[in-house]
């Protein structure tokens, strides 16, 4: 099992400990649907290595930071949604991140307006 926090929501999520409904596992990144969805589609990507945000892990794994986005895509095809699409990374609690650990939201099935938030 890759790096692994006891306290981790998500690394409880990776290991099975805690059900999630997910809709992709591979041995890099675990998708699952939020449950408290912002848009129709909603689905968050976390690595399976611990890392505190995304720009602790586009330094320590550049290329685990690509398969999450290469992921996303694919799911965004499968969700029928890669005619538009969002994808959001939160980092720290003044940026919405309320999970500890790197994660990528996938939003889409609805129009999105500019600036966010």
């Amino acid at each position: 099992m890759p790096y692994h926090r006891d306290d981790c929501l998500f690394c409880k999520i990776v290991a099975g400990e805690i059900p999630a409904d997910e809709v992709h596992r591979d041995d890099h990144v675990v998708a699952f649907r939020d449950i408290d969805p912002q848009a129709p589609t909603h689905i968050l990507l976390v690595p399976t290595t611990h890392y505190g945000n995304a720009a602790e892990m586009a330094t320590d794994d550049p290329q685990g930071l690509a398969a999450l986005i290469v992921t996303a895509g694919a799911l965004a095809d499968s969700e029928a949604i890669a005619d538009g699409y969002r994808l959001v990374f939160n980092t720290g609690l003044r940026g919405g991140q309320v999970i500890s650990h790197a994660h990528l939201h996938l939003l889409g099935g609805r129009r999105f307006g500019w600036p966010p938030g």
